[in-house]
């Protein structure tokens, strides 16, 4: 796993987001326990249709594998990763120790994340850390690129070669927050952004016209397969931030299988996603082998 021919050969999604490729990116939860197995299969129904897979990092604050290694495990698979990496659990020697780690295991994708608050997940009583948050764990990835820790002291055993993203939020309710949280992004060195699901596409059209224009950097549109009505209040009411419009929720409700029908409005949201932006990252929730479907539902031609 850990010869150069490996690491050189799965490093795709940097090379096809340098080359402005229209980008499909989608999300596995790391397993429960010490089986990875369900990851595994799901995770390969997705090969040859996305560009990178990104694996959760306590997602929710719900306790699961540690995503560095889940990440190493789908790279032993043939399957490149995007290693989420939340402050929430960790201090800044915490998450330097994952970064070296990750690399040296050849993970080179990296989605800096602040956390969700532990409140909201299976832990509640568990202590924060919150050392640092998204911004300045993107600040610390651009010095360890560079050869030096966060306390400017050389990495005697070589530098990281990690390429970092950032989630974005177009549907956040302050525009100028939206804006400046955006940039200081960008500054501090994401190369790429997903963003959390899409359900307003008139405000990520006017997100990628007022704020993204000219970054220069890819953006995905999250998309999100809703798999029924009552999975789509389940979301409006526990996910902050998310609201799933009415219409849509009907939709669910009167369709005869709200499954499909859910599978139809993520390749509706997928097309006008294309029009938008420069890719889309796909969540299905424990039902990721419906992606490629999806996908081809869409028009998206599988990934050469």
């Amino acid at each position: 796993m850990s010869n150069t021919h490996n690491i050189i050969s799965l490093t795709s999604f940097r090379r096809s987001a340098q080359a402005g490729e229209f980008l499909v990116t989608a999300e596995v939860a790391p397993p429960k326990g010490g089986d990875p197995e369900l990851m595994i299969k799901m995770a390969q129904t997705l090969k040859g249709r996305v560009h990178a897979v990104n694996v959760t990092d306590g997602s929710r604050a719900v306790l699961r594998m540690c995503s560095v290694v889940a990440s190493a495990i789908l790279l032993q698979n043939g399957i490149e990763p995007i290693c989420q990496l939340a402050c929430r659990d960790r201090n800044r020697i915490g998450l330097q120790a994952d970064l070296m780690g990750a690399h040296a295991l050849g993970i080179r994708n990296v989605l800096a994340l602040t956390g969700d608050p532990v409140k909201a997940g299976d832990h509640p009583d568990a202590k924060s850390v919150f050392d640092l948050e998204s911004v300045r764990l993107l600040q610390l990835i651009h010095k360890l690129n560079q050869g030096i820790d966060c306390n400017e002291k050389p990495l005697t055993d070589g530098a990281l070669d990690l390429f970092p993203g950032a989630a974005i939020d177009p549907q956040l309710s302050s525009w100028s927050g939206l804006q400046s949280r955006f940039e200081r992004k960008l500054q501090a060195g994401a190369q790429f952004f997903q963003s959390q699901l899409i359900t307003d596409f008139e405000r990520l059209e006017k997100f990628m016209d007022q704020i993204a224009a000219g970054c220069n950097k890819p953006i995905l549109a999250g998309i999100f397969l809703l798999k029924s009505a009552k999975n789509a209040q389940f979301i409006n009411r526990c996910v902050p931030g998310v609201n799933i419009p009415e219409y849509i929720i009907d939709r669910l409700a009167k369709a005869a299988d709200p499954l499909e029908e859910g599978m139809k409005i993520a390749a509706e949201q997928v097309q006008v996603a294309r029009q938008l932006c420069h890719g889309v990252h796909m969540m299905a929730v424990k039902r990721e082998d419906l992606i490629a479907p999806i996908l081809d539902m869409a028009g998206v031609a599988p990934i050469n």
